[in-house]
This record gives C-alpha cells, structure tokens and sequence, in this order.
C-alpha cells in the first residue's frame, strides 16, 4: 500500500498515480507511482543575430574609393576612362594595357609632364574631366622594329657596307663630319647620361651639312625637326628605331640616326649629337620598350 502524504506535507513534487488503481472506496493501491518531471525551458543564445546585425553594419561602414572620371588620348582616338583617384599610375597602365594594347612597360602618361609609376592619379595631377596623353607603341609594332626589313639587308649586301664598319669611316658620314665641330655646337660630355634640357637641342648638322634642331612635344606625341628652311613635325610613333654611334676622336659627341621607314635611305641622319643626351632621347621617343 501507497503511503500518501498531503500536498502541503510533500511540497509542491506531487505524484501522479495511475487512475485505474482506485478503489471502490477511493483509497488507491500499491502501485509504484512516479514522479513527472519536466525539463526546464531554456532559450537559444542570440549570438547569431547579434553577429549578423554586427556584421552588416560593418559592411555598411566599409568605404567605396573615390573615383575620378578622365580621357585618355593615344594614336587620336579618345577612351572614357573611371578609376580610383588615389591608384597608383602603374595600376592606371595594366588598365589600358587591356584597352589600348600597349604594354604597360612600354607606356608613358603625360598629365603634367611625364607621371611616375609610383605616383597615385591624384599626386600626378589627373583632374575630373581632364585628359591624359598615352604614348607608347603596340605590341605588334614592337615586334616589326625587332625584324629587320629584307630591303636594308639587300641594300647592304648590294653596296657591299659591312655591318661593323662604323658610321664615321662611311663616306656618307665623312663628308659631314670633316667640316669639325659647329661653332655654335651644345657643349658635350662623354660617359655622362642627362634628361633632355628644357630647350631644344642645337648647333647639330644634318646629312647636308644644314643646321638642324630637335625640340621634343611629349604632351603632342611628336619630335619637331627644325631647319632654316622648315619644321617638320613627327609622330614619335612613327619613328621605328633609333641609331646612335660615338665619333671617333670626338667620342663626347655622336652620329644619330632616325628609322622614318624601312629602307637605309628612310634614316635621317644628326650629327654633332651631345653625348650626354642620347639615352634621354631614346626614352623620350621609343619608351622603355627599346630594350625589348
């Protein structure tokens, strides 16, 4: 027989018993009863809320960078061009390296004056709505400079030049080169490498024996060839090559030759170069692409 106690004996942890183990006279029987727990409720933590919400808040808070909208000029064909203002002018080139199809290496951006690598758009003085000027020459172009024409070979061959035979022994040179040095000639400097002065450069002949100068237009693209008679304005994109060679005994100058064509005639020929400027004029006007 089940031992009951009153509620208020026993607390609040009553028993429950089967119904079916009542008597007629309402006592119950000694049936094992037991006792009915319940789990208590407890919540879900809301940390996976509160990470979500913190989580697009700080998607809110990241910043778009500031972009600035300008034209890139090259070969006269204009290109729209949006970019982030503080990215670094090396970055703007493997950009239109995909547009424009010129090596990235090979570019030079004229915003103001000749912009560095390490510059970002803003420092090198891109302005909203303003242009930059792309010089720089196709890969495919690059790769015809590299073969040399099957004329120039024929034409050697035919006059019988040897290719190691230096500029200042030809007797085409010769004859330019026996009149000394121009009076009004830029002073030279062997073994010495200088970026192009702000002037043009004067006091050189050309293959006539007529007084020549060179005034370079990065921000035009072009290389204006200067004589008494006329200015001849070139693309520096069409000048394929450039050849250059120390005079002997005269080592501080030098016999430059520019390729406008194919042929060995297409060459306009400079003499009385300063030393110190050829590199220069070589970067200036074929980019760093020449050491290909």
């Amino acid at each position: 027989m089940c031992s009951y106690l009153p509620a208020s004996e026993k607390g609040d942890s009553t028993e429950n018993c089967d119904p079916n183990s009542l008597l007629s006279n309402g006592t119950k029987t000694a049936l094992e009863c037991k006792p009915i727990t319940e789990k208590p409720h407890t919540e879900a933590p809301a940390e996976s809320s509160a990470c979500t919400s913190e989580s697009v808040e700080e998607t809110e808070e990241c910043e778009i960078p500031e972009q600035i909208e300008f034209t890139v000029v090259f070969n006269k064909n204009k290109h729209d061009i949006t970019f982030a203002y503080d990215a670094p002018v090396l970055d703007l080139k493997a950009h239109l390296e995909r547009i424009c199809q010129v090596p990235q290496h090979a570019q030079k951006l004229i915003i103001k004056g000749m912009a560095r690598n390490d510059q970002t758009l803003r420092q090198a003085g891109v302005v909203k709505g303003g242009k930059v000027m792309l010089v720089g020459s196709k890969m495919d172009d690059i790769l015809a400079v590299k073969s040399v024409p099957k004329e120039i070979l024929e034409e050697k061959a035919s006059s019988g030049q040897s290719s190691k035979e230096p500029l200042c022994v030809q007797k085409i040179h010769r004859k330019v080169l026996d009149k000394g040095i121009p009076p009004d000639a830029m002073p030279g400097l062997k073994g010495v490498k200088e970026p192009l002065p702000p002037v043009p450069l004067s006091g050189m002949l050309n293959k006539h024996g007529g007084k020549v100068r060179l005034t370079f237009k990065p921000e035009q693209d072009q290389l204006w060839l200067g004589t008494k008679e006329r200015t001849e304005k070139l693309a520096m994109t069409s000048i394929k090559s450039i050849t250059s060679e120390p005079i002997k005994d005269h080592e501080e100058y030098h016999i430059m030759g520019l390729q406008l064509g194919p042929t060995e005639a297409s060459r306009y020929w400079v003499y009385w170069v300063p030393a110190q400027y050829i590199e220069a004029i070589k970067d200036a006007v074929l980019g760093v692409w020449q050491f290909f």
